[in-house]
């Protein structure tokens, strides 16, 4: 009888570790913001615009002031060295959210401050928001 219990105690806890471990997902060192928070944290003039989709792509419509550095550029991280200023935060944005949560991983390694527009410029023009070519 003991030994049962001994072997459903170590079952249980074998249980809740692996449900633990498949549940624990690294947090994301930068922050996803809808739309409308976006566009409120790019009010301020100090915040850098960086869309990190292809030229053709930011070519068809980006919004204002944003530079296009695109992420699969074997160049990213040195252009984004060149081309931002680490003691500004940084709004990073694509088509959909993928490509630009990837960029956001890449510069907070390198130490800059970054917010990601959930769900790209999609998001951005579904809300009829301003975009300029």
């Amino acid at each position: 009888m003991m030994l049962k219990s001994v072997y459903f105690m170590f079952f249980v806890c074998m249980f809740m570790l692996g449900l633990m471990a498949c549940s624990s997902k690294p947090k994301d060192k930068f922050k996803n913001l809808t739309a409308d928070e976006f566009e409120r944290l790019i009010e301020n003039s100090n915040v850098q615009r960086l869309d990190v989709r292809t030229v053709a792509e930011y070519s068809e419509g980006h919004i204002a002031g944003s530079i296009n550095i695109n992420v699969f550029d074997e160049n990213f991280s040195a252009t984004a060295d060149e081309l931002l200023d680490k003691t500004q935060p940084v709004a990073v944005y694509c088509k959909s959210g993928r490509r630009s949560r990837n960029a956001a991983q890449l510069l907070v390694k390198k130490g800059y401050t970054v917010y990601n527009l959930d769900k790209g410029i999609l998001s951005w023009i579904e809300l009829g928001k301003d975009i300029e070519k």
